[in-house]
């Protein structure tokens, strides 16, 4: 996606000979969300847009005009991609695959095999070490706390095989049973609900404000509209309320790891 608007931002900023923090204490924002939109990797909300005008002296230019539709799904993701690595908490809903930050070497090799066209094995090796990258934030014991709502299909299909499929479901097993990720299952027999048009991954922040991230067939989309991020947040919750509790979709996933061939 174009920083044009970040760029623009950082220029009137720097000419008003202010610095990020200090622009963020005139706008009321946080310094961090400032480098975000400077950096191209957030979009201001109206409001917001509206108090940077304000600090800066710049008329309606910043709320006028905000960045419209446009980016490619490359540009959502990789922005959404950085925003998880601050995370406080991430909500995640999947809808055919396991979320990212939950897969196994094998499974995330599986899945980033099936593009068309084919990727060449190099190709498929650095996307798999940057998945498994973003993994890394579950070695922290607490931080971010994270929630994975899973559509009972995610289990059905066998991504990669029987033998790597029960490998990656005990692995949100053992993720579940140790308390480090709330693990829930949407049963293939609830009703159908909004989210099942596809993937959801909400984020929380100590120093700025939730953002949302959609994806299907070709299309992502970073979400930084309040109203917006509050309508996949109600919509999650929906989805939520007709999933199986902690205890019973661990339970699932071990009877699926076994019918998978996974034993104890």
């Amino acid at each position: 996606m174009s920083n044009t608007y970040g760029e623009w931002l950082k220029a009137q900023r720097e000419a008003a000979g202010l610095t990020q923090q200090e622009l963020a204490d005139a706008a009321i924002m946080t310094r961090s969300h400032i480098a975000h939109i400077e950096a191209g990797r957030r979009i201001p909300s109206k409001e917001d847009a509206r108090r940077l005008d304000r600090a800066l002296g710049t008329g309606d230019v910043l709320s006028s005009f905000l960045p419209q539709e446009g980016g490619t799904i490359a540009d959502y993701f990789e922005s959404a991609r950085q925003l998880e690595q601050q995370a406080t908490m991430i909500r995640e809903f999947a809808l055919t695959f396991v979320p990212g930050i939950l897969q196994t070497e094998r499974y995330a090799r599986a899945v980033l095999g099936t593009t068309f066209p084919p990727r060449s094995d190099e190709e498929r090796d650095r996307h798999v070490v940057t998945r498994l990258n973003r993994a890394q934030i579950l070695t922290d014991p607490v931080t971010p706390v994270v929630w994975a709502l899973l559509d009972e299909t995610v289990l059905r299909r066998p991504v990669g095989g029987a033998e790597v499929m029960a490998e990656q479901i005990m692995h949100m097993v053992r993720l579940g049973e140790s308390g480090r990720v709330r693990v829930h299952v949407l049963p293939l027999g609830a009703d159908i609900h909004p989210i099942n048009q596809g993937m959801v991954s909400l984020m929380w922040f100590d120093d700025q404000p939730p953002t949302a991230y959609t994806e299907g067939l070709s299309i992502g989309k970073l979400h930084d509209s309040p109203a917006v991020v509050a309508r996949l947040q109600a919509i999650y919750d929906l989805a939520l309320s007709d999933a199986l509790p902690l205890r019973g979709s661990l339970a699932m996933l071990r009877t699926t790891a076994k019918d998978y061939g996974h034993h104890d």
